[in-house]
């Protein structure tokens, strides 16, 4: 992903008001954001936890939406639509996205479970253990990352559809 400013951010989103750019606060680390590490930019809120917000790399622009959170389940287990990790079931949440445009004007919103901390970057880097004769071959960890990324995709495009 390309370095990307605060103003670059704040002017991405397509999903949002005024108001809500307006109490929008970036992460405490964004100046220290390994840009080249990254297929999308996704945070919650610090201010709001149930606000999180993803910017994303689509047709050669960079596109934000603002999501919103539900209370985290109380299953035992769940699994995340976009990194497809297993979590416990306090960590995974419906997050839904107002529509952009006309569509989100009359309320319409798109919404999947995902990781509740929107941390689905560095879960699907993380190493999952291996049994004792399973050997991980080069291109596994490559081949979650392409489907994270195209997942989160899908789901913009779904929140971002174009007139």
């Amino acid at each position: 992903m390309r370095p990307l400013t605060e103003a670059d951010v704040r002017a991405s989103f397509v999903n949002a008001d005024a108001d809500e750019l307006r109490l929008m606060e970036m992460p405490h680390d964004f100046l220290l954001v390994d840009w080249d590490y990254l297929d999308f930019f996704a945070w919650q809120d610090p201010g709001a936890s149930r606000r999180g917000y993803v910017v994303i790399p689509h047709d050669d622009e960079v596109v934000g939406i603002v999501l919103r959170a539900t209370e985290p389940g109380r299953a035992r287990s769940g699994m995340c639509n976009i990194c497809h990790t297993m979590q416990p079931g306090n960590q995974v949440a419906l997050l839904s996205a107002r529509r952009a445009g006309e569509a989100g004007t009359r309320g319409d919103s798109f919404g999947t479970y995902m990781c509740a901390d929107l941390s689905c970057h560095e879960n699907v880097r993380l190493a999952h253990p291996l049994a004792p004769n399973e050997v991980r071959t080069p291109g596994q960890v490559d081949f979650r990352l392409d489907g994270t990324r195209r997942r989160m995709e899908s789901f913009v495009s779904q929140v971002w559809e174009r007139v």
